[in-house]
């Protein structure tokens, strides 16, 4: 099967996340992907964006968007270094934050964090199936 690819860099702030969802979704939808895939790879990139923008010291976040045999991958890559590697967290009932990354992993078929290039910032990848084909 055919895959398809597309990257794009937009400016670290707070705009950056709706139109990093809207682009995702955007493209998804030229490849013939709706529906709950789509929906659940735009809130995806939409947690992914927002936790690069909060921990990282980014002036420049990266996204990109492959599909390949059925599978949607997603990466955002940031340019500086958090304190810790992100991981999912149990957030208090009080709590605003927080559940973005079990959100990811509740969503997604796998996902994890690699080192971006050269060995600065990290990438965070997630990748989602057929709708229903979730872990």
């Amino acid at each position: 099967m055919a895959s398809s690819h597309d990257a794009f860099r937009l400016t670290a702030q707070g705009a950056a996340v709706a139109e990093a969802r809207r682009r995702v979704r955007a493209r998804l939808r030229e490849w013939g992907i709706d529906g709950e895939l789509s929906d659940d790879a735009g809130l995806i990139v939409s947690e992914l964006f927002t936790n690069a923008l909060r921990y990282s010291d980014s002036e420049k976040i990266a996204c990109a968007v492959r599909l390949c045999d059925g599978v949607v991958r997603i990466e955002v890559a940031e340019q500086g270094r958090g304190l810790t590697v992100p991981q999912p967290r149990l957030a208090g009932t009080d709590e605003e934050g927080g559940r973005g990354l079990l959100l990811v992993s509740a969503l997604s078929k796998a996902w994890g964090v690699t080192l971006g290039e050269g060995g600065r910032g990290r990438v965070v990848w997630a990748e989602l199936g057929p709708a229903g084909d979730h872990q």
